[in-house]
């Protein structure tokens, strides 16, 4: 239907990644200017040929939630200023930093998980296949989809979005880069959750009642 080829050649006009460039390849089977327009009405060519470009200019958002109890501050990247005030990059900005406040990602991307946590992901994963008497052969295969499914909980652009879970967070902000033209990147974010790693006091109600009855 197509060849390697045809896979270089779209993505060297497109600039979209090969996997896409290979489904697009697929869903158009095998045209390639088809596959270009496939591309472009989702978005992903234009943020793959934006994404070598400089973004330094942007907002740094803050978000406070449930009255206090939850705060987060995003640093969102756009490449000029007039982007960085328009009520779209606002508002994807505030989207963002509430999907930091509910989801709890603790990486911007997949590139920023180590080497030695995921290898100690995997092990975990590894040791759950083995307790549940799985073949060791098929071990590795479920590994490898758990480690999906472990990025989508920790990486904020591989979470489901909050607002319409059949999107991807990085769906988007692809989206936000097809609207205002530039190119647009999270930089970096954190959460505060009120008491988060504390020692949490624990009251027993029924030892409070009996010391007020013996008090009496």
């Amino acid at each position: 239907m197509f060849t390697p080829q045809d896979v270089a050649k779209l993505r060297t006009i497109t600039g979209a990644g090969m996997m896409d460039c290979k489904k697009a390849l697929v869903e158009t089977k095998g045209d390639i200017d088809k596959a270009i327009i496939h591309l472009r009405e989702r978005g992903i060519a234009i943020a793959a040929k934006k994404a070598g470009r400089i973004a330094s200019e942007g907002i740094v958002y803050s978000y406070i939630h449930m009255g206090g109890k939850i705060g987060v501050i995003v640093e969102i990247n756009c490449e000029t200023d007039f982007v960085a005030k328009s009520d779209q990059f606002n508002e994807l900005a505030k989207d963002i930093a509430m999907q930091i406040a509910a989801a709890k990602p603790i990486y911007v991307n997949t590139d920023e998980v180590t080497d030695k946590e995921l290898d100690k992901e995997k092990e975990i994963l590894r040791k759950q296949a083995e307790n549940e008497g799985k073949k060791p052969e098929l071990i590795e295969r479920m590994v490898e989809g758990r480690i999906k499914k472990y990025y989508n909980d920790v990486c904020l652009l591989e979470q489901p979005f909050i607002k319409d879970n059949s999107k991807k967070v990085s769906a988007i902000i692809n989206d936000a880069i097809l609207k205002l033209g530039e190119k647009i990147a999270v930089r970096r974010f954190v959460r505060y959750e009120m008491g988060e790693g504390l020692e949490k006091r624990v009251d027993n109600l029924a030892e409070e009642v009996n010391k007020q009855i013996a008090g009496k």
